[in-house]
């Protein structure tokens, strides 16, 4: 049934929406397994075998979004909020670079004051200088201006992550309070085009309401606005939240359910974006213990191991249950390199991993 499609998509033709949402439908195992295998024939094809490492630093968990999902939300009052200084946050970006990592990711709740703002500008500033310019620099900050976008770029910031989560505007503002806009955000990840960066978006997956047509159209959508990388999990209930009240904790038999709806999203937006990084989430990993590398042979060419200091950790869960809180910077990549290695995969050390697709599109 399926196979029609899949060839179409080694072909590299143009795959449908009903096409799309046919092959995220998949349940019979050895339909998966031809899924997965083409995606992975498709990434050796336009990326690679290798594994990009990006370095996490969540450098503060204050935010002030009040996403109904998200366990750093600002009405949680159960969170024990942090703050990381610039000096913690430059040295764990020294430790990457030294792991010969290539790359850090400075994450964070949501703040647009000033203070804030120019403390992230003088760390990247540092962290830029003090590596010639080589340690590639991601950040996900949240929606600001292009002005801050801008002055953050020229910094020395190279990509930036905003995820739309979804793009059917009743979840979305089913899933966000009315102060929350999807059009803002729509006009964030263009100004973040126009100001340069490598630009990377995502959407949760298993969403209340959320069938595999949304799922088709989120795919086209990425598609659609030439997106550069992407980073994309499932949802995973956080019980201080109120859509995490009405979903109970997940059975195990739940749990299978959402990473293989993780992974077919990994495998199909492969073959549709081709060329693109993909980052294989931690949520993956929360699910089942093997699931960032089940990540990568479905897919996905980016791992972020977390290098935030374990006394932080737990108190940045955006969702219940987040794996290796109690582990170092060390013990993640001593595990992290021997289990990517196990599946056949090369790991990037000392490469930035730029995605592809911005290395054609900006040299057009």
């Amino acid at each position: 049934m399926i196979e029609p499609i899949l060839e179409k998509a080694r072909n590299g033709t143009e795959l449908s929406r009903a096409e799309i949402a046919a092959l995220l439908s998949i349940t019979d195992a050895d339909e998966r397994k031809a899924l997965f295998d083409t995606a992975y024939a498709i990434k050796e094809e336009s990326v690679g075998k290798i594994a990009y490492f990006r370095g996490l630093i969540e450098c503060s968990n204050l935010c002030i979004k009040d996403c109904y999902y998200c366990g750093i939300r600002r009405s949680n009052d159960k969170v024990e909020r942090f703050l990381m200084d610039e000096e913690e946050i430059f040295k764990e970006a020294m430790w990457a670079y030294d792991a010969e990592y290539g790359s850090c990711v400075i994450q964070s709740g949501e703040r647009q004051d000033e203070t804030y703002i120019a403390m992230i500008e003088r760390v990247v500033k540092r962290i830029s200088e003090a590596t010639s310019g080589e340690m590639g620099i991601t950040l996900s900050l949240g929606e600001q201006t292009e002005a801050v976008y801008r002055r953050w770029k020229e910094a020395g910031a190279h990509r930036y992550l905003l995820r739309i989560e979804t793009t059917n505007p009743q979840i979305y503002a089913r899933i966000h309070p009315a102060d929350h806009s999807m059009e803002e955000r729509l006009e964030c990840l263009a100004a973040l085009r126009r100001t340069g960066y490598q630009v990377g978006t995502g959407v949760m997956m298993g969403l209340p309401g959320q069938t595999m047509e949304d799922l088709a159209d989120d795919i086209l959508f990425l598609k659609s606005i030439d997106i550069d990388m992407v980073g994309m999990g499932p949802y995973i209930p956080h019980s201080d939240t109120p859509m995490g009240k009405e979903v109970p904790a997940y059975t195990e038999e739940q749990k299978t359910q959402a990473l293989m709806l993780g992974l077919k999203m990994i495998a199909v937006t492969r073959i549709v974006l081709r060329d693109v990084n993909i980052a294989a989430a931690t949520a993956l990993q929360a699910l089942e213990y093997t699931g960032r590398e089940q990540g990568l042979k479905c897919g996905a060419n980016v791992i972020m191991p977390n290098l935030t200091e374990t006394e932080f950790r737990p108190k940045y869960q955006l969702y219940d249950n987040k794996p290796c809180t109690d582990e170092n910077s060390s013990m993640c990549r001593g595990c992290l390199s021997g289990r990517i290695k196990g599946v056949g995969e090369e790991i990037g050390f000392n490469q930035r991993g730029d995605s592809q697709h911005y290395r054609k599109r900006t040299a057009d």
